[in-house]
């Protein structure tokens, strides 16, 4: 049996997070033209949240997909509560090799999604290849503010970020961008604020939200060994925060026009 990880127990409890929150989430919608009619791809959709919230706030039609099959069941079950399931679907899928045909949508998304792929290059090349002509592709990914970045500060944001991570300066994503065949439209960064982004989490849930997701938290921590031993392992990971943390550390939204 595999090893556990974060995204199995986020599947689990209701809850992926992205930088920026909700706020984020609309500066992309913004510069990705998504409005209503319009046919997105929400690339690691995680619990849902996002592509329900396309289709409710903006009436787009919206395909979700994540590599982690344990993260499409409660995407359906929100689709279906948010009553949004005729204008939403989701299924299993992997950014590297996407299974659409050419020039299918107006625009794809990523929020939190790219800094995961080892062929960083190839998963935008697939995002760009399943982009009409004329569409969008939008990133909002953990980028670097400052480079070289020293060691404990790589340790730390691979662990926050639950995995075998790698973000990218702002100049890197937008290469990826460019040499995918897209023309950058748009690219901000911004530092990381842990108040802002606890609010983020809240506007994106709402407080009736949050409060399932810790209820879920709370009783699988009772009930689940593997789910104890991962939160001591995340309490004991890598020491404490480092110092230089905020000076390095910071989000971007990069869109690109094909």
């Amino acid at each position: 049996m595999s090893r556990k990880t974060v995204f199995d127990f986020a599947a689990q409890v209701g809850l992926t997070k992205h930088m920026g929150g909700l706020e984020a989430t609309e500066e992309m919608v913004a510069q990705c033209h998504i409005d209503e009619g319009k046919l997105v791809l929400d690339v690691g959709c995680g619990v849902g949240v996002t592509a329900c919230y396309l289709a409710k706030r903006y009436g787009a039609r919206v395909v979700g997909i994540d590599i982690l099959p344990g993260m499409i069941e409660p995407s359906i079950a929100r689709a279906q509560r948010e009553h949004v399931a005729d204008r939403v679907t989701f299924e299993v899928g992997d950014v590297q090799e996407l299974a659409f045909d050419a020039d299918h949508f107006d625009a794809v998304i990523t929020e939190s999604v790219m800094v995961f792929p080892t062929e960083k290059q190839r998963a935008a090349d697939e995002c760009a290849r399943v982009t009409r002509q004329g569409g969008y592709v939008g990133l909002n990914e953990f980028t670097w503010l400052k480079t070289p970045t020293p060691p404990e500060v790589v340790a730390w944001m691979a662990q926050d970020l639950g995995g075998n991570a790698e973000a990218l300066s702002a100049g890197g994503w937008r290469q990826l961008l460019e040499n995918a065949g897209l023309r950058v439209v748009h690219a901000r960064t911004t530092g990381v604020d842990v108040g802002n982004e606890l609010k983020g989490l809240r506007a994106r849930y709402g407080l009736g939200g949050m409060v399932r997701v810790f209820a879920r938290m709370f009783a699988l921590y009772l009930r689940d060994p593997d789910y104890r031993a991962f939160v001591q392992e995340v309490k004991g990971g890598s020491g404490p925060i480092p110092k230089e943390v905020h000076e390095y550390s910071g989000y971007g939204i990069y869109v690109g026009q094909k």
